[in-house]
């Protein structure tokens, strides 16, 4: 799909496969953590994420649990529970 969409553009994909891509996209991104070590240089406190919160992180996103949400709310997070205040941080909305 990635050739597909860099010569014809996103746009031209099938509804199923721009869900695909939507998909993976979120999985990417959920798929990165702010590090201890890189700490100093993101200013962007470090996090431990266990494994099955990763895997449950994992499953939701394939569920398209996230599919409403930007994908910067799934981006340098812990765990998937805190996609949704990330997302409501971004559009202004106060959080717990």
């Amino acid at each position: 799909l990635k050739d597909i969409i860099a010569m014809l553009g996103l746009e031209e994909l099938s509804r199923a496969d721009r869900r695909t891509v939507s998909r993976a996209r979120r999985l990417e991104r959920f798929l990165t953590q702010p590090f201890f070590t890189t700490e100093q240089f993101t200013s962007m406190a470090g996090r431990a994420v266990t494994l099955e919160d990763a895997l449950d992180g994992c499953e939701r996103i394939l569920a398209d649990e996230f599919a409403e949400l930007p994908e910067s709310a799934v981006f340098m997070i812990g765990s998937a529970a805190e996609a949704l205040d990330k997302a409501a941080e971004e559009n202004g909305e106060v959080t717990r």
